[in-house]
């Protein structure tokens, strides 16, 4: 069959709550609750605490989000306060991380509930809910990787991610019924049209970084934290980095919207730091640049972790930044290089560098004309290009590569039948990756795609895909044979997972002059 047993279920989940939720006469609370995922939930944080109930449709979904934003705004308190208690460096590692993603789902709920009154779209406010739901579950992951979920727990313990997950589900039942809106989103202003075409953006920078003392800042983070401090309105922030290895860890925040980064080509600029699993961090907290700021653009940069295949999680790159863009950038690392963490982002022309789930995370991501160079692992190990991380089904998240070639790196080259490479693994239990008119080479196992931890672990609910791929490994015969595996025959389904459908691009991606397909 074409679409198979995971589409199948949300498209019957869709369904049914928009069929539930045709009744707009119903005036008891269980009744709508019961339509959600976690009725239970629904039923103990709006049944008390909200003196009405819902007279429609858009009532339920605007009662729900604000259940959840209450909820969420307790856990933020009550994570605080938690820091007061940290008596170790793992306990306090993972609560500064804990603390910060609390800190972005309270925005981005905030965001939904504001775009609800003022008309956003319900792909943005589904966006923006799964990046809320996004941000519990790698808090949660971060405790566990530092052996402190008993001390964090008490902040995860309290029904936020089950309100986000309905608030998920009632949204999704409206997007299922409409087309994405396009137009241009707030963060482009008309003066930004077309950036990234202009020959001269590097002139066009408000500050210059530069090693050698010739520009405004030496340092990268210093040039921004300046930028953003003397910016007045909204308008975009130019910064031009030149020529340099620069050797800094780069915190892009949510307050810093609207950032371009330009470098001299992504072999002359280089970020790069060292930060691992290894050395005490959270594979959050390793990455050499994080961003979570709304509508960052870099160009001929490379990020950098030097931290080796010996060391485990090790972040080149993490981007929770909404409508951003990666145009002719290099991401160079060993295990986990490259962390799309959430929302909606496009990489255009540029390099990919890793072994292990060296491009994870999830956002809503489409990689075009991409190359994405495996690297020779330890022994032992097998190489995992992807690991995608949707963990909710009604999330509009997940990773598709297009028209991009996978090889195998100088190192790996000349040892290349010594190690297996897949595709992709399950890292969480609705997954979902797509490669589109990709050349696979020879290096990738016939098989394709890999086990979690030899485990049968969620490839019945995946989404894993392949359409009109070539190369010495495209074919499909001896593929595993997991219900959530498809060789994608109809355009129609692939085309779910191009520019258009899975990031909404043609509303903003223009606006930035970043060449782009919209389609197959």
């Amino acid at each position: 069959m074409a679409i198979k047993l995971a589409l199948i279920l949300t498209f019957m989940s869709f369904s049914s709550l928009s069929q539930a939720l045709s009744n707009e006469t119903v005036t008891n609370i269980n009744y709508w609750c019961n339509t959600t995922p976690h009725p239970e939930s629904c039923k103990i944080f709006m049944g008390g605490q909200h003196s009405f109930v819902p007279k429609s449709k858009p009532d339920f979904r605007t009662m729900v989000v604000e259940a959840a934003m209450e909820r969420a705004l307790y856990a933020q308190a009550h994570a605080k306060e938690l820091g007061q208690h940290c008596h170790s460096k793992h306990a306090k590692a993972a609560w500064l991380d804990c603390s910060k993603l609390f800190d972005n789902t309270v925005l981005q709920l905030n965001r939904t509930l504001q775009g609800l009154q003022n008309n956003a779209s319900d792909f943005d406010a589904q966006t923006w809910l799964s990046a809320a739901l996004t941000n519990l579950e790698t808090c949660r992951a971060g405790s566990l990787e530092l052996n402190v979920s008993d001390f964090i727990s008490s902040i995860l313990s309290n029904n936020v991610s089950e309100l986000i997950s309905n608030s998920l589900a009632i949204n999704g039942a409206f997007l299922a019924q409409q087309d994405t809106q396009s137009g241009y989103p707030s963060w482009i202003l008309d003066g930004e049209r077309q950036l990234l075409k202009s020959s001269s953006l590097a002139s066009q920078a408000n500050f210059i970084v530069a090693k050698d003392g010739s520009g405004n800042f030496r340092s990268i983070q210093a040039a921004i934290n300046y930028a953003v401090s003397k910016r007045t309105g909204n308008g975009r922030i130019i910064i031009y980095v030149k020529k340099g290895i620069y050797r800094e860890n780069i915190e892009i925040s949510s307050n810093m919207n609207s950032i371009t980064l330009v470098g001299d080509g992504l072999r002359y600029t280089v970020i790069t730091g060292s930060r691992s699993a290894t050395t005490g961090f959270t594979t959050y907290s390793s990455a050499t640049v994080g961003i979570d700021g709304v509508g960052f653009i870099a160009r001929g940069i490379t990020f950098r972790n030097t931290a080796g295949p010996q060391n485990g999680q090790a972040v080149a790159l993490r981007s929770a930044s909404d409508l951003s863009v990666f145009y002719a950038c290099g991401f160079e690392g060993y295990q986990d290089t490259l962390f799309v963490l959430a929302q909606r982002q496009f990489f255009k022309s540029c390099y990919i560098y890793g072994t292990i789930d060296f491009i994870f995370g999830n956002a809503a991501v489409v990689f075009q004309n991409c190359i994405i160079y495996v690297r020779k692992p330890l022994v032992g190990q097998d190489n995992v290009i992807t690991a995608q991380g949707r963990g909710d089904p009604f999330q509009n998240t997940g990773i598709s590569i297009q028209d991009s070639r996978v090889m195998a790196a100088p190192d790996l080259r000349p040892v290349v039948s010594s190690f297996n490479t897949y595709l992709g693994r399950p890292w969480q239990q609705y997954s979902r990756t797509v490669f589109l008119k990709t050349y696979l080479g020879s290096l990738v196992n016939t098989t394709g795609w890999l086990a979690w931890d030899n485990s049968n672990f969620a490839q019945n609910t995946v989404y894993y895909g392949e359409y009109m791929n070539f190369g010495p490994a495209s074919s499909t015969r001896n593929r595993v044979n997991w219900p959530g595996y498809h060789v994608i025959t109809s355009t129609n389904i692939a085309s779910q997972f191009t520019v258009t459908n899975l990031i909404d691009g043609r509303g903003w991606l223009p606006a930035t002059g970043v060449p782009f397909i919209a389609g197959l």
